[in-house]
């Protein structure tokens, strides 16, 4: 009977392989933006509803990537083996070698199905306490894997772990050696990367079949963590960056910028989200701030005008990217456990800033499934809340190990990354 379940399962776990609901390709899952259709559960512990819980070596934060019956997660494991050189005075690095290695797990079983090490190297500079030398997370389009490690090359890997083509893009000079985050953004046959750092900074387009590069534009600005968006308007795509300086708007074809608008803190960090032809930036370190801007009056340097259809300047998020669902636009404060929740049409706000209480710093975005909203802190806690204008608590959920990746949903699983397992979260149906 076992057998039978089991083969059944796997069988409807392959057929919804090729549907969005059933897949999680990019860092911010298939609509971009953490909002999926699935059913995971309200709430589990280390005893309740953990269908499996699978050791992943290393360290690192970067969001898992699910397609079919796979989950690909990297990691970065140090190594007893000691560099000759003596890095550098920036948060010097550890003298190991890492590796920086891809893992493909059974989605099923959480059993390591490939692990294959891409690079084996030390690190040039050091980072945040709070960081890992594996936080950019990496994306596929369901034939290959492109896995990312920042500085440490690009990998283009067949779902099996065969190298197609590899990219080195240079060193990454993180604003006081915080660390890298930034993560790549497929739209069509391009590939596209951010490269805000601390010397020549560029954004970069390539072909994700060759790794060839097709444009490449500098830009004047300091680092920042924030991955591209793309959102297709008539028969235009835009590549839409948030940072410090400006947010600015890119052509995909070509590269050339279409609009550009201040007003962002520093060390931006969350993904721009897109609705409606409104598009949603944000950062919460100095001076935060949140815009909304119209891209069917966006051209040119829209400061100050019209475009921007509302912003404000307290209260928004340092490291998570929001959620926007509706009439609803979900947000942190900076770093910490203060909620708020806004009319993304208006600019107010339904509720907030709320305390959650027990909950730890957040670095993971939000994510919203089956009419909920999860949050995950960096102590191993996860608060599920009613996706509604009103605040309501629904479960707080503890588990041994924080994470600074962000939930991924597929079906009627939630996957957690801790810092020594992932976690797939499932109703236990055997009773």
């Amino acid at each position: 009977m076992y057998r039978f379940s089991l083969a059944i399962a796997v069988f409807c776990l392959l057929s919804a392989a090729g549907s969005a609901a059933s897949n999680w390709p990019h860092w911010r899952g298939p609509n971009r933006n953490g909002l999926v259709d699935g059913s995971p559960p309200v709430q589990w512990s280390e005893e309740k509803n953990i269908r499996w819980k699978a050791p992943i070596p290393g360290l690192g934060h970067a969001t898992p990537i699910v397609w079919g019956d796979r989950i690909f997660v990297q990691t970065a494991v140090r190594t007893d083996k000691v560099a000759a050189d003596t890095g550098t005075g920036r948060r010097r690095p550890p003298p190991n070698l890492f590796q920086y290695r891809v893992l493909a797990l059974d989605r099923l079983t959480g059993e390591t199905v490939w692990e294959k090490t891409v690079r084996e190297a030390r690190p040039y500079e050091g980072m945040h306490r709070t960081a890992s030398f594996a936080s950019p997370s990496g994306i596929t389009d369901g034939e290959n894997l492109y896995a990312y490690f920042g500085s440490q090359g690009l990998y283009c890997l067949d779902m099996d772990g065969n190298l197609r083509w590899e990219k080195d893009l240079g060193k990454y000079w993180s604003r006081n050696a915080f660390g890298e985050g930034a993560s790549p953004t497929i739209h069509g046959n391009t590939l596209l990367i951010n490269w805000d750092h601390e010397g020549d900074s560029f954004i970069v387009a390539l072909d994700k079949n060759t790794g060839k590069e097709l444009w490449r534009n500098a830009r004047d600005e300091v680092t920042s963590w924030s991955t591209p968006l793309t959102v297709d308007r008539g028969k235009q795509t835009q590549v839409i960056v948030s940072a410090s300086g400006r947010t600015r708007s890119y052509d995909l074809k070509n590269g050339a910028q279409i609009w550009e608008c201040g007003g962002l803190g520093t060390n931006v960090i969350p993904t721009p989200l897109h609705a409606n032809g409104v598009v949603y930036v944000a950062s919460g370190h100095r001076a935060p701030a949140m815009q909304a801007i119209s891209l069917d009056t966006a051209k040119g340097d829209i400061s100050d005008s019209d475009s921007v259809l509302w912003s404000i300047t307290r209260d928004t998020p340092y490291v998570s990217s929001p959620l926007l669902d509706g009439n609803r636009l979900f947000f942190l404060k900076g770093r910490g456990a203060f909620l708020s929740c806004y009319n993304p049409g208006t600019g107010e706000p339904h509720f907030g800033p709320i305390r959650l209480n027990g909950m730890g710093f957040i670095y993971g975005s939000l994510v919203g499934a089956d009419n909920r909203v999860y949050i995950s802190d960096l102590d191993g806690k996860t608060l599920v809340i009613r996706n509604s204008p009103e605040f309501e608590i629904l479960a707080t959920n503890t588990l041994d190990e924080g994470s600074g990746a962000s939930p991924v949903v597929v079906g009627d699983a939630l996957y957690l990354r801790g810092r020594s397992h992932l976690y797939c979260i499932a109703e236990d149906r055997s009773n």
